[in-house]
């Protein structure tokens, strides 16, 4: 006699994304993984006494998504600290920072995540005169959405700006003017970070938000060791809900190795994923490393954040201990860069070509925006997977800041119909800009040129099957196949139905491991 489920989903539109169009009604699951796919009549002969079963009332059903690139701890601390996201000027941003001036208490940092200046009238970041005027007795900050750009009030400098890298901190007439960006910047998120019992709430918020939106999964680019340690006790004590690769910062990597860590290393929830480092920085700050100058700044081609004998050592390093590599790489200089290392470094090992080596190590470059058809091509050639982010397409259109910073060349960033089309391995993720799948998904289908955009199926696959390939996952996860990991998203409509307004699409179930972390049927 065939053993119950012990959770079908029934009635529904279910999307494989195994084989393209492929569909069926009901899906059934048995301690944590799909064991059968199928009609609704066939899947109700294995409802048992405790089988839960689902009417999804004709909804979609899709694998659980997979952000390739986040910052589950910043979106936590956006959620918790003021969140300037949407902000729609200097005074709306000042109104949110005076709120949480309000409700903290007296003298503690009063910080905000997520402005965006470019859609402002005038779209200059945020200085310390503008966040003096904030109602604080301590110190206000303001970071920009990027993390590569943070805003200082003149409480904030006196405490910290003796401690930042000189490089990174901005100065107008000989005095700081409250930007710090890079390394400085990050050093300022490093002072104000949570202590251990801090990231388990911050985690625990930000892993709700994340269900809420059908992720089941994500590649978090992790710092420190707070947030590795939060993660491994929400999964002893059956807290977490999401599967979760820890992608390290490099500064890492010494420590890794002593302890006899690498990549894949570890079971159930949390796993070791890849090296994570940085080539230059970001668009919106200017610092991405561009061949041409920037259109906004004719003086300025962006800077080497890692410099090319660094980064090299490092993927030697890294490769030798046995672990993945994702590169940060936005401007087409740094693109060229991780591509020449990459691609050189795969066809030195294997005396050819490189492909197959390259594609088993499955080094990453993480948003390549800017890169070339002969970057592109290469990309393909040696196997690398490109992490990117489709949600940028926000700032792609004729008036956005894409168009600011680069003019014309703004429909040269994030070509993911050029990548698919040249057989990259795209992973798709959000880098918390927002993390939300279905906005991302959105851009990708709806972008502003042929070469930038893809059809809806290809598009959830890089969300789905394509970062579980990403994470050497794509034969546990991915696909609503029997046999995988019981990772499903339930939708109130259909992309297919819906392409002009997939971002408009909710969600109504989420699933991980079998268990429902989400219903808002």
């Amino acid at each position: 006699m065939t053993e119950a489920a012990d959770l079908i989903l029934t009635n529904a539109e279910v999307h494989t994304l195994a084989r393209p169009d492929e569909t069926h009604e009901a899906v059934a699951v048995r301690r944590g993984r799909i064991v059968r796919v199928g009609d609704a009549y066939d899947l109700d002969f294995l409802s048992g006494v405790d089988t839960r079963v689902v009417d999804c009332a004709g909804r979609v059903v899709l694998p659980g998504f997979i952000d390739a690139h986040t910052h589950l701890d910043i979106l936590g601390r956006r959620l918790v600290d003021a969140d300037l996201s949407g902000a729609e000027s200097r005074t709306d941003v000042l109104a949110r920072l005076d709120d949480r001036a309000a409700a903290v208490d007296a003298g503690d940092p009063v910080v905000g995540f997520g402005y965006d200046e470019s859609t402002w009238v005038e779209a200059d970041y945020l200085t310390r005169a503008d966040l003096d005027a904030v109602d604080a007795a301590g110190p206000v900050v303001a970071v920009r959405e990027d993390l590569h750009v943070v805003s200082l009030d003149s409480t904030a400098l006196e405490r910290w700006v003796d401690d930042l890298p000189a490089a990174g901190v901005r100065h107008e007439g000989g005095e700081p003017t409250g930007v710090v960006v890079e390394a400085a910047a990050g050093a300022v998120l490093d002072a104000l970070g949570p202590d251990a019992t801090g990231m388990v709430d911050l985690l625990r918020a930000a892993q709700d938000y994340a269900n809420a939106r059908g992720v089941t999964g994500v590649h978090d680019m992790v710092r420190g060791g707070h947030a590795t340690r939060a993660y491994r006790d929400l999964a002893r004590d059956g807290a977490l809900t999401l599967r979760v690769r820890l992608n390290y910062w490099a500064d890492h990597l010494d420590a890794l190795v002593e302890t006899g860590l690498r990549t894949n290393h570890g079971e159930g929830l949390v796993r070791v994923g890849a090296i994570k480092t940085f080539t230059d920085g970001s668009l919106g700050g200017r610092t991405a490393k561009l061949s041409t100058p920037y259109s906004d700044a004719p003086d300025e081609r962006g800077e080497w954040i890692v410099t090319s004998a660094e980064f090299r050592d490092l993927l030697d390093s890294a490769d030798t201990a046995g672990f993945q590599v994702a590169a940060h790489a936005i401007g087409d200089e740094a693109v060229d860069e991780v591509v020449d290392a990459f691609v050189g470094e795969a066809s030195a090992t294997s005396g050819g070509a490189g492909s197959a080596d390259s594609g088993e190590k499955r080094h990453r470059i993480e948003h390549a925006e800017l890169a070339s058809d002969a970057a592109i091509d290469r990309l393909a050639e040696g196997g690398v997977v490109a992490s990117v982010q489709p949600n940028f397409h926000r700032w792609a259109g004729a008036d956005g800041l894409y168009a600011d910073r680069l003019g014309d060349r703004r429909t040269e960033t994030n070509r993911l119909g050029r990548l698919a089309e040249a057989g990259v391995h795209l992973a798709f993720g959000s880098d918390g800009m927002p993390l939300d799948p279905l906005f991302g998904v959105h851009h990708a289908v709806n972008a502003p040129t042929a070469a930038q955009r893809l059809g809806v199926t290809e598009a959830l696959r890089a969300y789905t099957l394509g970062s579980a390939y990403a994470g050497f996952d794509e034969d546990r996860l991915g696909t609503v196949e029997p046999g995988k990991c019981a990772d499903l998203v339930v939708l109130d409509g259909s992309p297919w139905e819906r392409p002009d307004a997939i971002d408009d699409i909710d969600v109504s179930l989420t699933v991980v491991d079998g268990a429902v972390v989400y219903d808002d049927r």
